[in-house]
């Protein structure tokens, strides 16, 4: 039995494929290595794993992680999933490089992550060949849900957010601007409690001028400082995973246009064709 693993900042989706070729599927949390140590990602593994999981007969682990851009980073993820899956051969890989042999199999071209954080790069068909840092939660990540969030938060605390958006996110959340920056600047994984407020600004209905201009200003940013310093990138389609690029396509797609390029794939997840890219196209192969 085989496991192949996305890991982004806030959820890893999982699936077992069984010696018959049963596929089964379950979720943990996020382990970026960047704000998980090892021994927490261990710990948590061993409660959040299903209890069912013959983890014994797991003979190798496909592991793709957000955060895993390093050789130090990947070694401390592969020794925390090697003290769980303790008779697997475990492989460890970024999960831009996961991003793009969902979205693009064999195929060169250029994907994208917007999800809570955001990466980019150019792919050869085989392996990332040029990337632009995102510069994460603190100096980037533009386009993201982070980026969203912060956007959303920094109008709260400086009083520029329309009074109705106001009023339904303090019914909603009750935070006084000294909880956010209580939580912000001293509570861990602050990048996911920005995050988090994307999806307010995607369910908000009181001001859908204010929402729309919000994140469209997100994805012009992340385009202007990003995207757009690929060289030839009006060549490729633009390919993008993660749960802000495919809950906010419309007004992605609208930038998408405007600079340039051609909409190719937008979806959710990459773990579906994750797997197609194991069993099909190249088995065993990180």
């Amino acid at each position: 039995m085989i496991i192949i693993a996305d890991g982004g900042s806030t959820k890893t989706n999982w699936c077992l494929v069984t010696e018959d070729g049963k596929k089964v599927y379950f979720n943990t949390e996020g382990y970026n290595p960047y704000f998980a140590p090892k021994d927490y990602i261990i710990q948590s593994l061993k409660e959040s794993l299903p209890t069912d999981l013959e983890k014994d007969k797991i003979t190798e682990v496909n592991y793709y992680g957000a955060g895993c851009s390093t050789d130090e980073m990947r070694q401390l993820v592969k020794e925390a999933m090697e003290a769980v899956f303790t008779k697997s051969k475990v492989n460890i890989g970024h999960d831009l490089l996961a991003a793009a042999r969902a979205l693009l199999g064999n195929t060169e071209g250029f994907a994208a992550i917007l999800g809570t954080g955001t990466n980019t790069c150019l792919y050869d068909g085989k392996e990332v060949i040029n990337n632009i840092d995102s510069g994460a939660y603190i100096l980037g990540d533009e386009g993201s849900g982070c980026y969203i969030g912060k956007k959303l938060l920094i109008d709260y605390l400086r009083g520029y957010m329309p009074e109705a958006v106001r009023k339904a996110f303090w019914e909603e959340f009750k935070y006084t601007p000294d909880d956010i920056n209580e939580i912000v600047y001293t509570q861990p994984r602050a990048n996911r409690f920005c995050a988090s407020f994307s999806k307010f600004v995607y369910d908000n209905n009181v001001n859908i001028e204010y929402s729309r201009n919000l994140v469209r200003t997100s994805f012009e940013d992340f385009f202007k400082n990003l995207v757009t310093h690929y060289p030839d990138y009006k060549k490729y389609t633009f390919n993008c995973i993660g749960s802000v690029g495919y809950n906010f396509r419309n007004v992605l797609e609208e930038v998408v246009t405007e600079n340039g390029m051609t909409v190719g794939n937008i979806i959710r997840s990459p773990i579906d064709n994750l797997v197609k890219f194991h069993l099909e196209l190249a088995p065993s192969q990180l």
